[in-house]
């Protein structure tokens, strides 16, 4: 592959930078601290066509690639990693069900709102019994004439707190367990459905990630994505893409923690001279930037291969484990070059090595991410 980018998608990393640095940094911390997602940010992200990067402008997205969508994950993510998830899981996760396995009915009417910037997406299917085990979903959907009827529980639903469009797995067939789920498109609006409060978190703490509750929630039975039985390959599909945007992610929020703690070094004193002076923070940084870069890469050969319509699944699995893991120490490392300042909020690479955590955990554990590379490998 190529490993340069584009003169098209080096405009576009810069105007996705500098959004980044004028309307998300002067508020990142702010949010943080009062652990709620501005929505005056939400309609800026809107406006500057943010939630449509990858998709085609039949639809009112972009047109982009998913390259150019990775270099925005990882603008934002240097900044503020709830910024990134706010992203991805409309971007990754919701908008793909639609665009990969809709009608062009459902296309026109609930996908071109999700990317033209009317509308904000999630997706429901982590449950507080079926989290790495998706295929432990208990919400059912039962056929009641041309609707189906939902009730059931969703937890850790990113975006649900502001969120439109809701993508929502559910059993039709409780017998045949994974083969039994289906996929739905729901309205935020629709009677029976209580969004809970947001969840009180480590890290990523100014994103919206509610439980919601479904309880006799009636659903035309056109806004069934596919056919029954196909929800699970669905929700499999739209995690392999969307740990792209993880790997993308985690590669931001790494290289903002170096980025501020370049500007530090630069400026400590101890022993008389700047602390970028000692060979072992030198060493430090230069070890940081070499997995960063390397993880950075991996993310842009997965996310090729999506563009290119090769088997991308294990490579985006490669990318988040590797990536994740790259976040989680790089901010370590960046949280020790900062002393006790590091551990002080007022520093961002305190909320850098907060946010880092959950780019293990969520689109897919590390030892999940393991099992799909091993399966791969057909070891």
């Amino acid at each position: 592959m190529d490993f340069k980018l584009t003169k098209t998608q080096l405009l576009q990393q810069e105007l996705f930078r500098k959004f980044a640095e004028t309307e998300i940094k002067p508020i990142a911390k702010d949010m943080d601290e009062a652990e709620e997602y501005d929505m005056g940010l939400v309609a800026k992200l809107q406006k500057a066509g943010m939630f449509g990067i990858p998709y085609s402008r039949e639809y009112g997205g972009q047109g982009a690639d998913v390259l150019t969508y990775t270099l925005a994950m990882e603008e934002v993510s240097k900044i503020d990693g709830s910024t990134g998830i706010t992203l991805s899981v409309h971007t990754s996760l919701c908008c793909p069900c639609i665009n990969e396995f809709g009608t062009e009915e459902q296309k026109q009417e609930f996908l071109r709102p999700l990317v033209d910037g009317t509308k904000v997406g999630c997706f429901g299917l982590t449950e507080p019994n079926a989290g790495t085990d998706a295929s432990g979903v208990q919400t059912t959907a039962v056929k009641d004439g041309d609707d189906y009827i939902i009730n059931g529980t969703k937890i850790f639903t990113t975006n649900s707190g502001f969120a439109d469009t809701f993508i929502v797995f559910a059993l039709t067939d409780k017998s045949k367990g994974p083969k039994g789920m289906s996929a739905f498109i729901l309205d935020k609006e629709m009677p029976g459905i209580t969004v809970g409060e947001n969840i009180e978190r480590m890290g990523i703490r100014a994103a919206s990630n509610c439980e919601v509750a479904y309880e006799n929630v009636r659903v035309p039975a056109s806004r069934m994505l596919g056919k029954e039985g196909v929800g699970y390959k669905i929700a499999m599909t739209a995690l392999g893409g969307g740990r792209i945007g993880i790997g993308a992610q985690s590669v931001g929020i790494a290289q903002g923690a170096i980025d501020e703690a370049m500007k530090y070094v630069k400026e400590r004193k101890q022993f008389g001279k700047t602390i970028n002076k000692f060979q072992n923070t030198q060493f430090k940084l230069a070890e940081c930037q070499t997995k960063v870069d390397a993880a950075r890469l991996m993310v842009w050969r997965a996310a090729t291969a999506k563009d290119n319509h090769e088997n991308y699944a294990p490579l985006a699995a490669m990318c988040k484990l590797f990536g994740s893991e790259v976040a989680n120490e790089v901010t370590r490392v960046c949280v020790q070059l900062l002393g006790g300042y590091g551990y002080c909020r007022e520093y961002p690479v305190e909320r850098a090595m907060r946010d880092a955590k959950i780019t293990e955990i969520y689109e897919g554990t590390s030892e999940a991410m393991k099992m799909i590379i091993s399966g791969a490998m057909k070891v």
